[in-house]
């Protein structure tokens, strides 16, 4: 008999309670010394609460495309926007849609919160388009021919180092420039547009009175070249405007980054999406920033192909251009077929060539946005909301503590050390997650820790509850309370399983701040199931060994008469065995 009784205590673990109590008190040591030696002794607070930038997006339609605000690309952009704000380091943005058109930011305050408010909306549309013409920035004088390669206007952009040797760059001011009916033919050629041949006058870039036939464009390279002549890149507005509408497979007008040249340029031969990968790097040779990238398998093609064609042109028609969001940010010639890789080189500093990188590597945004609404949320708010959570969570921790002491009175303490144990774990993960996953604790998530405290203390009146109701059957405490822990530990689990199951489903359908609180809620739950297991059962365990609770003191929690106990069934039953005993004899 002595064997299952010792089996029976064991696996109830009323021989050694100790060892569970060790390994919580180990983990609770080791989570508060991590917390101290990373720095990080405080949670990290969400947007609602340390302060920051909520900026309101509006999707704006595309140009020939009426149905491009859609479900689809509403979400990509919320996927990339939030790729490029975690890239820069700040963690914790929150970006959801609102409506069929609204895009949601929220930026906490940090070191990077500024250069993330600044890509939040870059389009980043990255086209490699073939130049067919560079002048100045300035309009073309009236009267001109068509815009010679000869133009004053030096292009802005350092040529890449791989796509040609920077000595051998194109310059305007140097390079021999063509007659105007060579670059007529040229640009009407690089236009893709049928023309028709008829005779006609053109003046030649050396200024000769001779005529020249070439090929009259049609109205729509007219208008183009009209476009051109008139576009005057030293004006910002006109600048970020000039490429506005144009389709990736129409040719274009756009200007230098800084306005100081400007060109007409061929349709589309790679684009953004064909760029595989993008990082910033300084080239030590040049003592220049640039952002060098990596094509995919199918970009790579493209890109031979279109170099292949570009080095047997003449200047500038061997120049390449690099156009970002309409703005032409490197145009390098072109002496030799190249694939794979490709550099973008320019009046880069270290900050603006990471953040190219950074937009190049997270992809183009399907559809362009413009800012409809900024506005700063300040910590002083937010702190008010805070005080005011955390006053309603003390209100109803008191409650439940009032009602323990009262219901359940010694049985209590118990209660609050395992709330205790439950509250110190929680605030030193939350601490550490913050640098860990970028976990941020708001409004919503001190919401669902304040539940918790609910859902923690029904634990532990389960449990009591059933060694009340062992001691009422006329058990005394010890056994009490290691038959009723199987019992306890069953209903424990099914409530808990059930918090956890409705967390994480509404983690999983939600978006933004909700889900703060079905983090937390998630958390403090399988907590729950730590400390029960691990310090509320051992403590229980212990404490049925004192003189205090064991013989059912009144203010244990435990009076057996105060509950109404049933006299001791096995003791009566051995006293009519021993007592029928001499009568059978």
């Amino acid at each position: 008999m002595a064997a299952p009784k010792k089996g029976r205590g064991s696996s109830g673990g009323q021989g050694r309670p100790g060892r569970a109590l060790a390994l919580i008190l180990i983990a609770m040591v080791a989570l508060t010394g991590g917390m101290f030696l990373s720095g990080h002794t405080t949670p990290r607070l969400g947007i609602d609460l340390a302060g920051g930038t909520s900026i309101t997006l509006k999707a704006k339609s595309q140009p020939g495309k009426p149905d491009a605000i859609n479900e689809t690309n509403m979400n990509t952009a919320v996927s990339i926007i939030e790729r490029r704000v975690n890239g820069l380091g700040v963690s914790e943005a929150e970006v959801q849609t609102q409506g069929a058109s609204n895009i949601i930011v929220n930026i906490p305050k940090g070191t990077n919160s500024k250069q993330a408010r600044e890509q939040v909306g870059t389009t980043a549309q990255l086209y490699f388009r073939p130049v067919l013409t560079v002048t100045g920035g300035q309009p073309t004088p009236e009267g001109s021919a068509s815009p010679s390669a000869s133009g004053s206007g030096k292009p802005s952009a350092t040529p890449s180092a791989k796509a040609s040797d920077p000595e051998t760059a194109s310059d305007p001011k140097t390079t021999p420039s063509a007659s105007a009916t060579t670059q007529g033919r040229a640009v009407t050629d690089g236009l893709k547009q049928d023309a028709t041949p008829t005779p006609s006058a053109s003046s030649t870039s050396g200024g000769s009175d001779a005529p020249a036939a070439t090929e009259t464009p049609d109205a729509a390279t007219a208008a183009l070249e009209k476009k051109f002549t008139a576009l005057d890149c030293t004006d910002k507005k006109a600048r970020a405007a000039a490429g506005d509408g144009v389709k990736p497979t129409d040719p274009t007008v756009a200007c230098s980054s800084e306005g100081d040249a400007k060109y007409l340029l061929g349709p589309a031969e790679v684009s953004g999406t064909d760029v595989d990968d993008a990082k910033a790097q300084f080239d030590q040779q040049r003592g220049i920033w640039l952002v060098s990238m990596e094509f995919t398998d199918k970009g790579s093609k493209k890109f031979q192909t279109i170099t292949k064609k570009l080095s047997a042109q003449q200047s500038p028609q061997n120049q390449f251009a690099i156009s970002l969001d309409g703005e032409v940010v490197s145009a390098p010639q072109v002496n030799e077929t190249l694939s794979g890789s490709a550099e973008i080189s320019g009046s880069f500093t270290q900050q603006s060539a990471e953040d190219l990188a950074n937009v190049l590597s997270y992809g183009a945004l399907p559809l362009s946005f413009s800012e409809d609404t900024v506005t700063t949320v300040t910590a002083a708010l937010g702190g008010e909301q805070l005080e005011a959570g955390l006053i309603a969570g003390a209100i109803g921790l008191a409650l439940v503590v009032i009602y323990l002491v009262a219901y359940y009175r010694g049985l209590a303490f118990i209660a609050l050390l395992s709330l205790l144990v439950s509250g110190i774990l929680t605030y030193t993960i939350m601490a550490l997650l913050g640098p860990a996953i970028g976990f941020a604790l708001n409004l919503p998530a001190v919401c669902g820790a304040i539940v918790a405290i609910g859902i923690t203390a029904d634990s532990f009146i389960v449990y009591f509850e059933r060694i009340r109701d062992e001691i009422r059957e006329g058990r005394t405490l010890r056994p009490a309370v290691e038959r009723a822990w199987p019992r306890a530990r069953r209903t424990i689990l099914v409530s808990d399983f059930v918090s956890f199951l409705a967390a994480a489903v509404l983690f999983l359908v939600t978006v933004g701040k909700v889900q703060g609180f079905a983090f937390t809620l998630g958390l403090t739950t399988l907590l729950d199931v730590v400390v029960v297991f691990l310090f509320t059962k051992p403590v229980m365990t212990l404490m049925a060994r004192t003189k205090f609770f064991a013989s059912g003191n009144p203010w244990s929690g435990l009076d057996p008469t105060r509950l109404g106990a049933k006299p001791p069934l096995r003791r009566s039953r051995r006293v009519n065995a021993r007592t029928d005993h001499p009568k059978e004899a």
